[in-house]
């Protein structure tokens, strides 16, 4: 285990594959920001370690022992890591998931800022408060159901989820159903009947179509009026399909996933400095444009 550093307060982003990560460059940006003013964050590093889903323990294990400080959680490692951390923060729980570890005598606490990043990034790209707002999220996979919960903890006025796979859709319907305390939380799968949309709808992409080239979007937005804003999750490419279309549809917001990245990653920062969320996320905002050469 010779590959972990030993010198100043370690931060880090685990995941398999990690070379894509722009996490190192928006966290190192906000460090050397508050280096700036607090002498205590100069020796503070973010790093980044390609670690297959066996070594998770391990690597956690290892890294507690140096000292780290803190660790983000890309895939694969979100919903194994419950299995791993000694406690876990309520929104965590509710999620079924961690992407942000913080040390404790121990062990890790974990804890999920994805829900946090998604409302935070929706706002400030969008506008739009989940509060209120009803709701069409499609997938049903890990990125699905940290959105839903958050969606529902936000207060959104509906939920409607939209998957291909039935046993999934309904695994996360029963999932977030005790979360929704009487609003509505219904499935969908593509070819069934048309999903009513209410007035003013945000529809949330949280499946994986968009990351590569070619790829189309998952609904045609033209056949659902009522959608007043779209959001995908996805944020490389910057435009994907679904984007696109929505670019061409008047009236219709749209916003890449580059927000939620970033607020969910100033989110952790806070955890883990005590720095606010919204003082750290316009210099990693920056760094990552950046990074991401856009």
């Amino acid at each position: 285990m010779g590959q972990w550093p030993r010198v100043g307060t370690g931060l880090a982003v685990i995941g398999h594959p990690i070379s894509h990560s722009v996490s190192p460059q928006m966290h190192n940006a906000a460090l050397a920001a508050l280096a700036l003013r607090e002498p205590r964050f100069r020796d503070w590093r973010y790093h980044a370690f390609d670690i297959e889903p066996a070594r998770l323990g391990e690597a956690l294990a290892a890294l507690h022992e140096r000292g780290f400080k803190g660790v983000n959680l890309t895939v694969p490692h979100k919903v194994v890591a419950m299995g791993i951390v000694t406690s876990v923060d309520s929104g965590a729980g509710d999620a079924g998931a961690v992407n942000t570890l913080a040390a404790e005598e121990d062990g890790w606490r974990g804890f999920n800022t994805d829900g946090y990043g998604l409302r935070a990034g929706i706002q400030a790209d969008l506008g739009v408060s989940l509060h209120g707002t009803p709701v069409i999220l499609l997938g049903a996979g890990g990125a699905a159901r940290a959105a839903a919960v958050a969606c529902l903890h936000a207060g959104c006025a509906s939920l409607k989820i939209v998957n291909r796979n039935p046993a999934n859709l309904a695994a996360l319907i029963a999932h977030v159903r005790p979360l929704a305390e009487g609003r509505e939380v219904a499935g969908w799968t593509p070819g069934g009947a048309q999903v009513p949309v209410a007035p003013g709808s945000i529809l949330i992409n949280a499946t994986s179509l968009g990351l590569k080239a070619g790829d189309p979007a998952p609904v045609d937005l033209a056949q659902w009026a009522g959608v007043a804003a779209v959001y995908d999750m996805i944020y490389n490419p910057p435009v994907t399909a679904l984007l696109a279309q929505a670019a061409g549809i008047p009236g219709i917001r749209a916003a890449n996933g580059l927000g939620m990245l970033v607020h969910q990653g100033a989110k952790a920062l806070e955890i883990w400095t005590g720095t606010l969320a919204s003082e750290l996320a316009p210099v990693m905002r920056a760094a990552a444009a950046k990074a991401l050469g856009s």
